[in-house]
């Protein structure tokens, strides 16, 4: 009976977590701000897609793909992608626990919403479109 419980329970767990991979989230207000000098690359006019990879990571490209068309579709979005591993720095800062994890950054580098996990895109859409109209956070 015990077996069945922590099965149970383990399935439960994981249904959980694999339903929030990839959702984006309202990033904290204590979440700061990233700079052109953090990021290796300018902002965008109007929004910016950051995507952490990793070398191993499984979901990395679909995603980059997925970021890519996105800013190329909309007129002031920047895509930039870092190397979790050679940026320590800001992995640590951002508590970047996973990868694929992407963030969306307003127009002066406000991080306005941020995803683990490989995300669908219209929920990027939706975390992209906030801050475009203005919104703010997602």
């Amino acid at each position: 009976m015990a077996v069945v419980v922590v099965l149970v329970a383990s399935s439960a767990a994981g249904f959980a977590l694999r339903r929030r991979q990839g959702q984006f989230r309202q990033a904290p207000s204590a979440a700061g701000v990233l700079t052109a000098a953090d990021l290796g690359a300018p902002l965008g006019r109007q929004a910016t897609l950051v995507q952490f990879s990793t070398d191993f990571c499984t979901f990395c490209g679909p995603t980059r793909e997925l970021l890519t068309t996105m800013a190329g579709e909309r007129d002031g979005v920047a895509f930039v992608e870092i190397d979790a591993a050679n940026r320590m720095d800001l992995t640590k800062r951002l508590h970047v626990l996973s990868t694929p994890t992407v963030l969306v950054l307003d127009a002066s580098g406000g991080i306005a919403s941020r995803a683990s996990g490989q995300p669908r895109k219209a929920d990027l859409q939706g975390a992209l479109d906030l801050v475009l109209r203005g919104g703010g956070q997602a």
